[in-house]
């Protein structure tokens, strides 16, 4: 290994426990997984010096690729849970709206019928 490296070259990773079907942690906050770039473009360097570099970026690679699906499908599912918080939230807003009305309507007959009364 070249002692004085360049920044941008390639650079080992250590090899990560467990597997994607079999993670080491269970939960999702806990495991290492790469950050994913939204433009899909890949973390690291696609160019390889030597072989053995060479296999360190395909083995990245093809790690990043197997993550891309689950990290769309964490995405999406995001997605759907803001859109559901955003219905439900619209849901308590109509109720609210309704019971303020049917509440106000009720104070008016309240009011009609108490001066309907002092009126006799």
């Amino acid at each position: 290994m070249n002692p004085r490296r360049r920044h941008g070259s390639p650079v080992r990773r250590k090899a990560v426990a467990g597997t994607i079907d079999n993670p080491s942690a269970l939960d999702p906050r806990t495991r290492h997984l790469t950050k994913q770039d939204p433009t899909m473009t890949p973390v690291h360097e696609t160019t390889a010096r030597t072989r053995s570099d060479a296999t360190v970026v395909r083995q990245n690679r093809t790690r990043d690729m197997q993550l891309m699906p689950e990290s769309l499908a964490r995405a999406q599912i995001q997605q759907r849970m803001h859109e559901a918080e955003a219905e439900r939230r619209a849901l308590r807003l109509r109720t609210a709206r309704r019971l303020q009305r049917r509440a106000e309507r009720a104070t008016l007959r309240a009011r009609r019928a108490l001066a309907m009364a002092v009126m006799q």
